[in-house]
This record gives structure tokens, sequence and C-alpha cells, in this order.
């Protein structure tokens, strides 16, 4: 039984919704009870688990993931409904009324004081540390328990932070992910479908019955959907309270919705001994929002079982790394990587089918940030502790394995973190503001002085622009910024300043008369900031990416790391601390670059995958460091050398992502974001092919299936138009046919000719064909 209203509902055939939505009367606004999905443009594929994985911020890439049910469970869980296509605009229901009417109580309003996951504060995107360990298991504990910050039934509807929670009133459900959105949408159809009808004074049978095969059809479902959650609740007990409220509410409500819909039998007008949908909108309404309310509440605590299969395999992962840690011997250590591996890919299965389905980008994009790590920090594990073992008095190779175990814990963390929506002691750490964000920030305030000219003060717009000139000191500050771009971000830097004071002069005195000079001036003074700022934007934007394409170019023949691992085999230990310095060097230019890319990203997911990028030089480069000096050490040790390759690897690895974000930021900026790539010039079959490999099939969103399937009707009617018009010309006594059939046959065997075939054996044979076509 599939956990989904999509598959048990369906939306309404053409003929209801034809006979029912004549008209929307203007009096009943239902845009509370509207979840309407975006465009197919914005769906999500499928994250792939750790192996094999796209680099972080181009999880777009990614290759599908299989579903996966838990083992503990009979019903298919959330997890296990393939989730894709899903609307990326947040939805978030109205809190339900108190429902008097069918005796149950208001959702929220049991299990005391617990919140949602709409009341926790959202994470922040830094990536310098994460939970500790008793406090990441804490979270666990609490993700599973009723009642919990982690959302559902009682604790699932989320506080106003604006007005007090009144008695007999639920809490709104925020909605965080595409599956229980997109869950809702087939419901949300039919409730509208059905109480968006006209007040006619007749009403025909079909109408009547169109009402009523609606209403049942939702009670249907609903009850289908319920058993559905009546089952995972006697799966998961510490659920069990809050999910059967939620179902008996859910249950109440779409019978109530039956019966007021029951309306296809009547031979007599409506009295007040039977209430219907003519006679009761407010009851159809109440209906509703409580049907929607309950439904989404028991998804949002299905959800929470996601949650906490996650966290149940994150602490999996954690005690098998300790067990790591502490192992002494090969033959344990196998066992237990083993074991780890398997529990590595349960991991990566979970995190990849949540990346999916979570409807932040921004989150996203962390998520897959944490999974790179998690994927590359496997393959350092092994041949870290390998290392360790084989050298177990060796200082580097302890530190170097250390370093891998922390940053893995930290990913660890940071995963928890996304999907609980959490950060430690509730903190709420907020990013850095880049420069591009500043200044469209700053943009719009500008802006906005053409529809109002009191809505800030000009301190506002002052502070808002001294924020963005100090972020332009990480240009001017920067030792690898070149003097002509430091020059130019200086006086772009001065000229805001003056821009903005003619600016604030201008508005000042159209606050006190608005004369149309003072309109005019005010508005050449608006474009003249904006423009500057946008030469601004240009100038750092251009600083930016022509240093990060001169080191990733300077870079690409990586003759540090090569240098590295030749000294290191040859145990030269001075040579080795010669190019550590100078690979310290290196690390030191690319974290500055990842730092002025930030600025320019154009967007929060390549923000994020810079701060990704950032981080990861500034670890990888002192853990090949620690590698290098364990293979100086012991430059006989296979094990050391393959510790070493294992590293090299992953920093030239991150090189080549480099490449990648570079375009898409300049893409961005050029705004060609969301275009597909393709190749200038493709392989052409014969003996140049030899060596190609298969073409892998590509999985097409649904944007791309709806313009190949408009593009494919277009050349249908064209074909059409061209068959009538061919029909005419099928007579073959038609001279012009003859004709044009003999030309034909002729140029075919011309063509033959020219490779050695067909019956054209001379030179005279085709001089003579040629003749025969000319005359």
């Amino acid at each position: 039984m599939a956990f989904s209203l999509r598959h048990l509902i369906g939306p309404p055939d053409a003929k209801s919704r034809r006979i029912v939505t004549a008209a929307l009367p203007k009096k009943w606004p239902l845009g509370c009870l509207s979840l309407a999905p975006t465009p197919a443009s914005q769906t999500s594929r499928p994250g792939p688990p750790f192996p094999g994985s796209a680099p972080a911020g181009t999880a777009a890439a990614q290759g599908p993931t299989p579903a996966r049910t838990p083992a503990s469970s009979g019903h298919p869980s959330p997890s296990a409904t393939a989730w894709s296509g899903f609307p990326a605009r947040a939805g978030t229901l109205p809190p339900a009324p108190a429902p008097s009417e069918t005796g149950g109580e208001t959702p929220g309003g049991s299990g005391g004081g617990g919140t949602s996951p709409g009341s926790l504060p959202p994470p922040a995107a830094g990536w310098g540390g994460g939970l500790r360990e008793r406090e990441s298991r804490n979270a666990g504990e609490r993700a599973a328990a009723p009642g919990s910050r982690l959302g559902g039934g009682a604790g699932t509807a989320a506080a106003s932070p604006r007005r007090p929670r009144r008695a007999g009133r639920g809490r709104g459900l925020e909605i965080r992910t595409r599956s229980v959105e997109q869950t809702l949408v087939p419901l949300v159809s039919q409730i509208t479908t059905l109480i968006n009808h006209k007040d006619k004074p007749k009403r025909s049978d079909k109408t009547l019955q169109a009402i009523q095969r609606v209403g049942q059809a939702v009670n249907l479902a609903v009850g289908r959907f319920v058993t559905v959650g009546e089952a995972i609740a006697n799966e998961n007990h510490e659920l069990k309270e809050e999910m059967s409220v939620a179902c008996i509410e859910a249950r109440r409500a779409g019978e109530t919705i039956a019966q007021l819909t029951d309306v296809a039998s009547l031979d007599h007008p409506e009295s007040d001994s039977h209430i219907t949908i003519f006679t009761d909108k407010t009851g159809v309404v109440k209906a509703a929002r409580l049907l929607l309310s309950s439904v989404t509440k028991v998804l949002v605590l299905a959800d929470r079982i996601v949650i906490k299969q996650i966290i149940t395999s994150r602490n999996k992962v954690l005690a098998t790394m300790e067990q790591l840690e502490k192992v002494s011997s090969f033959q344990e250590f196998v066992q237990i990587f083993s074991q780890f591996g398997n529990e590595m890919v349960e991991f990566a299965h979970l995190t990849g089918d949540r990346q999916n389905d979570l409807k932040d980008e921004k989150k996203k994009a962390r998520m897959a940030a944490s999974r790179a790590v998690l994927e590359k920090c496997t393959m350092m594990l092994l041949t870290a502790s390998k290392t360790c073992l084989r050298h177990p008095d060796c200082e580097s190779a302890r530190i170097n394995k250390d370093g891998v175990f922390h940053r893995m814990r930290l990913a660890l963390e940071q995963v928890i973190e996304i999907v609980t929506d959490s950060r430690p002691n509730g903190e709420n750490e907020m990013a850095p503001i880049s420069i591009y964000s500043g200044i469209k920030e700053f943009k719009n305030k500008v802006e906005g002085l053409r529809e109002n000219l009191y809505f800030l003060s000009k301190e506002n717009l002052s502070t808002m622009l001294e924020v963005i000139l100090e972020h332009t000191e990480d240009f001017t500050d920067s030792a690898y910024t070149s003097h002509e771009h430091r020059e130019h971000i200086l006086e772009l830097s001065k000229q805001a300043k003056m821009e903005l004071e003619q600016l604030v002069s201008v508005w000042m005195q159209a606050q006190n008369q608005k004369t149309k000079d003072l309109m005019e001036d005010l508005e050449v003074a608006i474009l003249k900031t904006c423009q500057c700022m946008n030469e601004l934007k240009r100038e750092v934007h251009s600083a930016a990416t022509s240093l990060a394409a001169d080191l990733l170019k300077y870079h690409t023949d990586h003759m540090v790391l090569k240098a590295l691992k030749i000294t290191g085999v040859e145990g030269n230990l001075e040579a080795v601390a010669e190019y550590t310095c100078k690979l310290s060097e290196q690390k030191e230019q690319l974290v500055e670059m990842c730092r002025l890319l930030r600025h320019v990203s154009g967007t929060e997911p390549l923000e994020i995958t810079c701060i990704h990028a950032e981080d990861t030089f500034q670890v990888t480069g002192p853990q090949i460091i620690s590698a290098a000096e364990t293979l100086a050490l012991h430059p006989s040790s296979k094990i050391a050398k393959e510790n070493l390759e294992v590293f090299c690897e992953a920093w030239e690895s991150q090189l080549s992502d480099m490449s990648l974000l570079l375009r898409e930021i300049n893409d961005v900026f050029e705004g060609r974001r969301g275009e597909k790539r393709v190749y200038l010039s493709l392989p052409r079959p014969g003996k140049h092919n030899a060596n190609l490999k298969a073409l892998k099939p590509v999985k097409l969103d649904t944007e791309e299936q709806a313009k190949i399937a408009k593009l494919g009707l277009e050349l249908h009617l064209l074909t059409s138009d061209v068959d009538s018009e061919t029909e005419k010309w099928e007579d073959q006594e038609n001279e012009i046919v003859q004709h044009g059939q003999g030309m034909s046959s002729m140029a075919y065997s011309m063509y033959l000719f020219t490779r050695g075939e067909g019956l054209l054996k001379t030179t005279q044979d085709l001089f003579h064909q040629a003749e025969v076509m000319y005359f």
C-alpha cells in the first residue's frame, strides 16, 4: 500500500472538473487551501550514494538512488516512495479551526509543549564545526520522542513568532520536504474543485453527481491513507499517540466531507434537517481545513521516522568509527572496516534520498558538500588507518589518521544538523554576507525610493553601503589581486560614496516638496547609484574569476604533488620539507581564491560550494604534508606510498571541481544559469569512434520532456501538412512525378559510383548517365 495520496486520489476527472468548477465565486477566497505546484523545471534529480557521486555543488548531475524500505517495517515508509518532480516552492498550511462539529481534538492540541520543524532555528551555512557526540545523540533521542522539537502531532504544530497561540486553534505546519508537499497536491485539488462552485438556484443532476463523486473519492482516499498511518503508528510506539490522534481527525474530516456532499439523491429542496454543501459552506471549509491539517500532521510525523532512520544510521557509523580508531591488528581492522563499509552505504542511500527531498536549495548544497566529504574520506580512512597500523610509532601517521576521523565526524554532524534543522545549543549562526547579495539588497532599497520616499532612513542606506565596501577590502587587501583591479575597486568604492551622497541630498529635498524637477533628479540619482554598484559588482567578479582562472591553470600540472611523491620515496627529508612549504603556499593561494569567489558566486548554493572548497583545501593540505612526511620516514613502505597517493588524488579532484565551479559562477553572472551544456562537435561514426565509450542514457526532467513533446507535436503537424500535399502527387502517370523519380534514381546511381558500387562501372557510364539527366 503506497504511502502517498498521489496514488490514492489522483486528479479529478475532466468531466467532474468541468461540471463542478464552472466559475469561482469572488466571495470564496480559497487560496488558504491551495498548495499550488511550481513549474516542473524546478524538480530535482535523485542523488547517488557516496561511491561515484558528483562533486559538491553539482547535485543536478547525480544519478538515481534506489528507494529503501526499513527492514523493521511491514509497510513502506515515506522514504520508500520514489520522490522526484516535486514543487520547489514552500507551502505552509493554515491552522485548523476548532473541530466543534466533529468532536475531535484540535490539531496540535495534545502532547504539551512540543514544536514542529517550523519552530526550529535555521541552520547556518558555516563549516567550522559540529555537534559533540553526546549532544548529537541527545538530538537523536529528541527526534524520536513524542512532542519533541523535531516535529509531529502535538509537537508538530509550530507556534507563530508573531502572535501567541490562542485556545482552540492549532499552529501552522511548515512543509519542508517536496514529498510531503506533493502528496498533498491532489488532495488540495480535489477539495478546491469540490467547494469552488457557483451558487446556482437550479442544479442539474450531472452537477450533483459530480459533487458527490468527488466527495466520495476524497473520503475513500483519506480512509486508505489513514490505514497506512495507523500501521505506521503501530510499528513506531514513540509516535503512536500523536499519529493516532492525527489519523482520527483525518478520518472524521473525510467522513464529514462525504456527508456534506451526499446530494445526488436529493429530489426535494434543502431543509434544515439535511445539511449539505449548498446549505453549510462554512462547515465544508472547516472540514477541509481540518482534513488538510491532520493529513499534513500525519505526513510530518511519518517524516520524523525518516529522520530517525538517518540518525540511527549515523550513530551506527560513529560507533564503528570508534572501534576502528582503537583497533590494533590488521585482521581485526579488516573485519570492522567491512562492517563500516556496509553502514556507510546505508547512510549514503538514506542521506541521498533526503537530499533529493529537501526543498531548500541551500540545505541541499550543504548536504551535497557533507556527502562529498564522507565519500572522499572513506578511502582516506582506509589508507591512513593501514599506514598507522603498519607504522604505529610514527607521529605523522597518527596525525594523518586523526585528521581523517575528525573531518568525518564533522561531516556526519553537519548532515544531522541539516536533517533535524537544528544547531548546537539552539544557536543560530549566520553566514557571512557576500558582496553580490549585499549589492542586490542595496539596489532593491534604492530602487524602492521610486515607490515610497519614507520607507527607510538615509542611515540605513549608508550602513548598507559601508558593509559592502568593507567586504571589498577582501579584494583590495589580498596579495593576489592585481594592481589594476585593486585601483579600479578603490575608485568605484569612492564613486559609490559620492553617488549615494548625491542621492540622499535629492531624496531629502523630494521628501519636503515633490516637484517634477526634483522627482526627475531623484530618478537620475537612483540610476547613477545603481549603475555604479553594477560596475563595482562587475569589477570584483572580474578580479575573482581572473585570479581563479590563472591559479587553476598554473596548478594543473601538479608539479608540487609529483615532487612530494618522488622525494618521499627517496627518503629525502630536506626536499620533502622544501616542497611542503611550496604546498602550503599553494594552499593559501587556493583558500584565498575560494574566499574571493564566494563573494561573486551569485547564488547561495554556489556560495556554500565555495565555502566547502575552502574548507577542503584548508584541511587536505596539512594531511598531504603529514602523509609525505610518513613516506619520507619509511620510503620502502608501500602502504605509506598508497596513502600519499590517495590524499594527492583528493587534492587534484578538488582542483578539477573548482574548474567546474568557476564555470558555473560565470554562467550565473552572464545569465546562462540553468542552460544545458552541449558539445560543439560530436564524434562521427567510423574509424574515429573506435575508442569511444558507450553514451550513458540521460534522464530528462519534466520541463525538458514537455519541450520535446511540444516539438514532437509541432513536427507531427508539419508532417501531416507535407503528407496532405504529397497526396496530390501520388498519381504515377503524372509527368512531373515520373521525371522527378528518374532524376532521383540517376543521382543515387552516380553517388554509388563515387563509392565504387552500383551499376555504373566506368567513367563513360557516368558521363552517359549525366547526359541522360541533363537532357
